[in-house]
């Protein structure tokens, strides 16, 4: 098996020391395997996604002396194909319309309360009919339940961790897509969500290798049920570490994480800044 990895930001803000991190750990676990490093650009988020971020990735990563293979795929330009993952899946009964906003959903919650996985089930066809002819916006969600009954229970669902999750979780993994609830594929603002992108995108780029960090672990659990739902082959994952500043906490663009561009533009060198990542 051909070793092949990605790294694949999305251009909503410039990347920082913990987007280098993760780019060079790919990069270096490809080139360590004779394998091969892809660049993905996922800015389906086109409320958020700017050109001028785009662009700055390219140079970013080119600074700190990364290559990769062209051409970049940009998932802004394949919506056709996640579109027809969504109905293949409306067609076998695994998707409802959801018309709950966000906040109808978080009613009830404290703001210091973490979200909760929601489950829900589509409409009595006469309300939902209703409801589409008011022109009301909906989301497609994954039921839960009609993939549980298609797939006869989720115990056969395993996923290799060949890193660590952020609790130590190593080897052969059981799958727990239960902890995400019915997921968004799809909705009004956003084309389609980013846990049916990925998936297409790393089965029809041949990823054999997914490396990402700790805060993406739980993603994997309910990727794993899309791939087996879509007929998706398995990559394997290895999730690393997360960077943290002196003030403990990780680098985030919410946080105005200093930036590889703010980096440069103060001289600090690729060679000094990929040492102090570790890749010296």
């Amino acid at each position: 098996m051909t070793f092949v990895t990605r790294f694949a930001p999305s251009p909503t803000g410039h990347l920082h020391r913990g987007h280098a991190y993760s780019a060079l750990t790919a990069y270096e676990a490809a080139r360590v395997d004779d394998g091969r490093f892809l660049l993905r650009i996922e800015d389906i988020d086109v409320t958020r996604s700017r050109p001028e971020y785009e662009t700055a990735i390219l140079e970013d990563l080119a600074w700190l002396g990364l290559s990769w293979e062209s051409p970049v795929r940009r998932q802004s330009e394949h919506l056709a194909d996640y579109h027809a993952a969504i109905e293949s899946l409306r067609a076998r009964g695994l998707v409802y319309r959801c018309f709950k906003t966000r906040k109808e959903i978080d009613i009830g919650r404290a703001p210091h309360e973490p979200a909760v996985a929601y489950v829900g089930a589509a409409l009595p066809p006469e309300e939902e009919a209703q409801r589409l002819a008011r022109g009301e916006a909906f989301a497609w969600r994954l039921s839960l339940a009609a993939a549980r009954a298609a797939l006869g229970g989720f115990e056969g669902l395993t996923f290799i961790e060949e890193g660590s999750g952020p609790n130590g979780e190593t080897g052969l993994i059981q799958a727990r897509p239960e902890t995400a609830g019915d997921i968004v594929l799809a909705r009004k603002d956003v084309g389609v969500a980013y846990h049916l992108a990925v998936v297409h995108d790393d089965a029809l780029q041949g990823v054999s290798h997914v490396i990402r960090g700790h805060d993406l672990f739980e993603a994997a659990h309910i990727q794993r049920l899309l791939q087996t739902l879509l007929d998706l082959p398995a990559p394997i994952y290895r999730h690393h570490g997360l960077l943290v500043g002196p003030d403990g906490k990780r680098y985030a663009k919410r946080d105005k994480a200093q930036t590889l561009r703010e980096l440069r533009a103060g001289g600090v060198s690729p060679a000094a800044l990929r040492k102090e990542l570790g890749f010296g």
